[in-house]
């Protein structure tokens, strides 16, 4: 099973890709600044180093992502500290490989992905936001626009990374 490299920087994409259409202002844009208590004529952040960093931390979630939608990964963890679990024609070596050729491309589809990674917004990402959000004084509607957001970049990301085997 090989990392599939292409297909993480194209998931690295969907954060910045969705964004521009989620807080777009005929979509939630307006509804976000209102509940973020952010006005139109505030002083703008510095866009370059804003967008360097959505990639560099979009990278950083497909890669963890990765490991999250794909089960077959974690068959080489039960092996690791075997000796010989990485020289070929052993028996644990054969065993692993048997398995993976057998089992390697189960539940590797769109669907399964993007269900891995809208549970892993809905209920790990969105209690995190949640706790930060009611401590900041913001209301539900922010932590729904942002939640939801995050749920279903999470559900395109870990679809595209499943959908797409290595």
């Amino acid at each position: 099973m090989k990392f599939n490299f292409i297909i993480i920087g194209v998931a690295t994409l969907v954060p910045l890709a969705l964004g521009s259409i989620w807080y777009h202002p005929k979509v939630f844009g307006n509804a976000w600044m209102q509940a973020a208590g952010i006005s139109a004529d505030r002083k703008k952040p510095n866009m370059p180093l804003v967008f360097g960093m959505t990639l560099l931390l979009g990278f950083f979630i497909a890669f963890i992502l990765h490991m999250m939608v794909i089960h077959q990964l974690h068959v080489f963890s039960l092996v690791q500290n075997i000796p010989d679990a990485e020289t070929p024609g052993s028996d644990t070596y054969n065993m692993v490989h048997a398995l993976i050729d057998k089992f390697g491309s189960n539940f590797r589809t769109f669907k399964h992905g993007a269900l891995h990674g809208s549970l892993t917004g809905l209920f790990f990402v969105t209690p995190i936001m949640a706790i930060n959000a009611m401590f900041e004084g913001h209301s539900f509607k922010y932590i729904a626009i942002n939640a939801g957001y995050w749920i279903l970049c999470l559900a395109l990301m870990g679809g595209l990374i499943s959908g797409f085997p290595g």
